[in-house]
């Protein structure tokens, strides 16, 4: 074997969490773009062209973000991803939103493979996906296996009939299921694509035997800009942020003798018209779903008095207070309004305010339930939602709370200090009322602290209102100037 055989150059180009970013947006100097598939296209096929062994691959969450991937319900986004042409993409928690049977439809859709390893059909002991694929490339094989977070069961759970036939493996167990099964000494380089997180990739990569093989994990899930790679147990680590406004891109060199990375380079680049030129095709593709949503949504419904904000949801925000004190005023006898600050995807809305602005910033049209409980069931959800490990960037299920709630937590004492309503200490023998979003009610014990039988022992649940979105809507369009501000609802000290 010659030195040019044995050693293979390859470049991986590598995305994740793209949500439907589609678009390309102005920045900076006039005529500066960033972001959007269209030049993320033009990248890519100019890669193709000058470089050898190329692979590009999504890891997880594909679809939802923008109005124009919920109007089609996703099949706007496999075409364009089909477009894209990936190597090999694997499952995110949001690919499912849509419903498992829908996801079934969508990979029969997709002209790449789509691999997961450790979502099961429990009954009958089956995964639901491929769990891997080999790709030969350039005499070279190389095995990539899929891993998803446990997010994607609560997401199931709002549907019964088919969350009771499904269930997560443990990932590190799969990955080893996988590797001794079907890895053989002929394969010279193993890549898990994973959507669990940054900090969970690199727990999963310390308990991976080395004997396995595993070389890389491109991830996805928590939404991590990287400077560099990190390296666990021998395993190179890396994630490209969210959306389409970067890509990663890995320049490695394998040995066939050893099956392992000898040289390497990581780079997060910003995808923008210095980097590649648009890609019209592409462009023409979007377009047509663009103008159809455009017709349909890209009509004004209210103003607000000044640009609210949401830049992250670990924290109270001014559009977080406005959302959840839309949903509080449903019922005069609600005491606490609960609002996911996952479900707010966007950072800032308005001043003016069209319904595309208002479906793309609140995407989930879920069911709100009206729950009783008790002043000590209520102070323990609190403590729950406010603790600290509970505020992990781009990993946290943290909340919008209404207007009157003042809620004071300590990370140095790791405990709720006060919670009042209208000013009132909360009375740990008095009665409640709450409101929360069907996927919280539905995953009660992971978002809230307790469970459901918990939560519907005073009473049962009901049903306040069957579609958010229609509630937002409908207050927008008949309250003007709206406006919203920071007032120490919860507070972290």
């Amino acid at each position: 074997m010659t030195t040019t055989e044995r050693f293979k150059k390859f470049t991986i180009l590598h995305s994740n969490d793209m949500h439907g970013d589609f678009l390309a947006e102005a920045g900076g100097e006039e005529g500066h773009l960033i972001g959007g598939v269209s030049l993320l296209s033009g990248y890519i096929n100019k890669v193709r062209q000058e470089e050898k062994n190329v692979l590009f691959v999504i890891s997880g969450d594909m679809v939802q973000g923008s109005l124009i991937d919920k109007e089609y319900r996703g099949i706007s986004t496999i075409e364009i991803m089909n477009y894209l042409a990936p190597d090999v993409v694997t499952l995110g928690n949001h690919e499912l939103d849509y419903g498992l049977p829908h996801l079934l439809f969508l990979e029969k859709m997709a002209n790449f493979p789509i691999v997961n390893a450790n979502l099961y059909i429990t009954k009958y002991n089956k995964r639901l996906m491929n769990p891997y694929v080999i790709l030969n490339v350039d005499g070279f094989d190389i095995m990539f296996i899929g891993i998803v977070t446990e997010e994607v069961l609560k997401s199931l759970k709002r549907d019964l009939s088919i969350s009771t036939f499904l269930s997560l493996e443990d990932a590190a167990s799969e990955v080893g299921k996988i590797c001794d099964a079907y890895k053989n000494e002929d394969i010279d380089l193993t890549i898990l694509l994973t959507h669990i997180g940054f900090e969970e990739d690199k727990k999963l990569a310390a308990l991976l035997n080395p004997e396995w093989g595993v070389d890389m994990i491109l991830g996805g899930h928590s939404h991590t800009f990287l400077e560099h790679p990190a390296e666990v147990n021998n395993i190179l680590i890396a994630q490209a942020g969210i959306g389409t406004d970067q890509i990663g891109r890995f320049d490695i060199v394998v040995d066939d003798d050893t099956n392992s990375i000898v040289e390497w380079k990581w780079q997060l680049l910003p995808v923008d018209n210095n980097l590649a030129q648009a890609d019209p095709e592409i462009e023409k593709l979007i377009a047509t779903f663009q103008e159809e949503v455009d017709r349909k949504y890209n009509r004004l419904i209210g103003r607000l008095a000044h640009k609210l904000t949401h830049p992250n949801r670990e924290e109270e925000t001014e559009l977080g207070n406005l959302i959840v004190d839309i949903v509080a005023q449903l019922d005069m006898l609600l005491d606490v309004a609960l609002i996911g600050s996952g479900s707010i995807r966007k950072t800032k809305l308005g001043p003016l305010v069209t319904l595309s602005d208002l479906k793309e910033v609140f995407p989930y049209d879920d069911v709100l339930y009206k729950l009783k409980v008790t002043g000590l069931q209520l102070t323990q959800i609190f403590a729950h939602i406010m603790r600290l490990e509970n505020r992990i960037p781009g990993e946290s299920c943290c909340f919008q709370v209404s207007k009157g709630v003042q809620a004071v937590y300590s990370d140095a004492q790791s405990q709720l200090e006060s919670l009042s309503i209208k000013g009132q200490p909360v009375q740990a023998d008095a009665h409640y009322t709450i409101c929360v979003e069907e996927y919280h009610y539905k995953n009660s014990v992971h978002s809230l602290g307790i469970t459901t039988e918990e939560l519907t022992k005073l009473d049962n649940a009901k049903v306040v209102a069957t579609s958010c979105q229609n509630i937002l809507e409908e207050y927008f369009s008949h309250h003007q100037n709206l406006n919203s501000q920071i007032e120490g609802r919860s507070i972290y000290k």
